[in-house]
C-alpha cells in the first residue's frame, strides 16, 4: 500500500480534554471540560499556533476562536473503553478497546495482598488508602525517613503507586519494588499501572522528582505500535510511552521527563528517525496541573508547549505529519483531583494533509490507530467508525 506520509508524529497532551463526553454523567463528569473551563477561569488562552490548527473549532476555548482558514484537519475523538486512565486512553488511540475497567481500590489493597508484597521487598509499608502523591508524602513523609517504609497508595484511578525518599530508598531500589508489585498485581488485581514515586527535601518541603516510572500492563493484543514495527517502521516512543505500552510495539524510547523535555526530544527525532512513528506523552498538564487542580499553572503549561509549535514545524519535512491529541480530561476547577471524562481533540497537519477538514466527532479514540496506519501504509483494522480518509 502506498503512503501519503513518510512520517507521523503523534503528541499527546496529557489529560487536556475539551468536554462533551455523552457518557460522563456515568463517570461522574458530566459537565466537566478541561480546556474550556480554564480558558474561561484565567480570562482566556494564548494559544495562536494550535489556533492555527483548529483547537478553537473542537469546542468553545476562551480566546482560541474558531477558524475557517486551518492548516489541517481538526476534531473530536470520543472515548468507548470502560475507563478513563492514563493506559486505557492510550491504548485505545492504538487501536486497542477495554471492555471491562481495570480494578480501583476505593478502600485500599486488601491485606493479603500488602503482606504478599511486603514479604516480597523486605519491608514493611505506610499509608494503603487513596490519597493525593503531594499530601501523602506530607503527611508520611517524616515517618517513612524514620523508619524506611515505603508508602503505597492508590486513587480513583486503578494505580498502585509508591513513593520513597530518594536518600532512604535510592530510585534503582524504588524501581525493583515496583517491579516486584508489577509481578504480584495480576489476576483479579490486573491495576493498569504500577507508579514509582521518588521524592525529595525534608519534613515540610518534600517535593517528587522528574525520575517517576511508571509499569503498565503488557496490552493484552495488537496494537497499531506492533504493526508498524512488524512493517519495518521505526517506531520512537517519548516519555513514558515505553512504560504505558511495557515496551512492545517500540523500537526505541526516549524516556523524558517533562513537556519542555518532550519536546526537546520530538525535534532531536525529527532530526535522525527514519520513516515511521514518533509518539510522544507530554505528562505535566496531568501530574503537575490536572491532579493538583492548578488552574493557572495548566494555562501557562498549554501557552508554553503553544509557543514551541513552530520549531516543530520547522524541523518537519515534506513526508511528516503531526497529530495532537489527548488520552482523557483532568479538569483543574471540578472540586476532585482525578481524571475526567471527556472528549479530546485531534488536530492533524503537514504537507499530506488537506487544510480545512473537519473530522467531526469520531465514535472512537482508536481511529487514530487508523489514520496513522493510513497515512503511513500499514492497514490497520482497529478503529470502530472508519478511518478518516478525507484527510489527504
Amino acid at each position: 500500500m502506498d503512503s501519503p506520509a513518510r512520517r507521523v508524529v503523534v503528541i499527546v497532551l496529557d489529560s487536556v480534554g475539551c468536554g462533551d463526553a455523552p457518557d460522563a454523567a456515568a463517570f461522574g463528569d458530566e459537565g466537566a471540560n478541561t480546556l474550556g473551563h480554564i480558558a474561561s477561569a484565567v480570562g482566556g488562552l494564548r494559544l495562536p499556533n494550535l489556533g492555527k490548527l483548529g483547537l478553537g473549532n473542537t469546542a468553545a476555548i476562551d480566546g482560541v476562536p474558531p477558524t475557517r482558514d486551518t492548516l489541517g484537519a481538526y476534531g473530536r475523538l470520543t472515548e468507548v473503553s470502560a475507563g478513563k486512565d492514563t493506559t486505557t486512553g492510550h491504548w485505545e488511540l492504538c487501536g486497542l478497546i477495554l471492555e471491562r475497567p481495570f480494578p480501583v481500590y476505593p478502600d485500599g489493597f486488601p491485606p493479603a495482598l500488602m503482606r504478599e508484597f511486603e514479604a516480597a521487598i523486605g519491608r514493611e509499608t505506610l499509608g494503603n488508602y487513596p490519597a493525593s502523591g503531594t499530601e501523602i508524602i506530607k503527611d508520611l513523609g517524616e515517618e517513612h525517613l524514620r523508619t524506611g517504609k515505603p508508602i503505597v497508595y492508590t486513587s480513583a484511578d486503578s494505580v498502585f503507586q509508591v513513593a520513597a525518599h530518594e536518600e532512604v530508598i535510592p530510585v534503582e531500589e524504588l524501581y525493583r519494588i515496583c517491579l516486584s508489585a508489577r509481578e504480584l498485581l495480576r489476576g483479579e488485581h490486573a491495576v493498569g499501572r504500577v507508579i514509582a514515586r521518588p521524592f525529595v527535601g525534608r519534613p515540610g518541603a518534600f517535593r517528587r522528582t522528574e525520575r517517576r516510572r511508571d509499569y503498565s500492563l503488557v496490552p493484552p493484543g495488537e496494537t497499531i505500535l506492533d504493526a508498524l514495527k512488524a512493517a519495518g517502521r521505526e517506531v520512537v516512543g517519548i516519555g513514558k510511552i515505553e512504560d504505558i505500552f511495557a515496551g512492545q510495539g517500540l523500537t526505541e524510547s526516549d524516556h523524558t521527563g517533562n513537556n519542555m523535555a518532550g519536546v526537546d526530544a520530538i525535534l532531536r527525532c525529527l532530526t535522525t528517525a527514519g520513516d515511521g512513528l514518533i509518539f510522544a506523552n507530554l505528562v505535566d498538564f496531568d501530574a503537575l496541573y490536572g491532579h493538583r487542580n492548578d488552574v493557572r499553572g495548566y494555562a501557562d503549561a498549554l501557552e508554553a508547549f503553544d509557543r514551541r509549535l513552530p520549531e516543530i514545524f520547522d524541523r518537519m519535512d515534506e513526508g511528516d505529519v503531526l497529530v495532537i491529541t489527548a488520552d482523557h480530561g483532568a479538569d483543574p476547577t471540578t472540586p476532585g483531583t482525578d481524571h475526567t471524562r471527556e472528549r479530546v481533540p485531534i488536530l492533524v497537519a503537514g504537507r499530506p494533509i488537506r487544510p480545512g477538514v473537519d473530522l467531526g466527532a469520531r465514535a472512537s479514540f482508536a481511529d487514530l490507530a487508523a489514520t496513522v496506519g493510513d497515512l503511513l501504509g500499514v492497514p490497520w483494522g482497529g478503529a470502530v467508525d472508519s478511518r478518516p480518509t478525507t484527510l489527504f
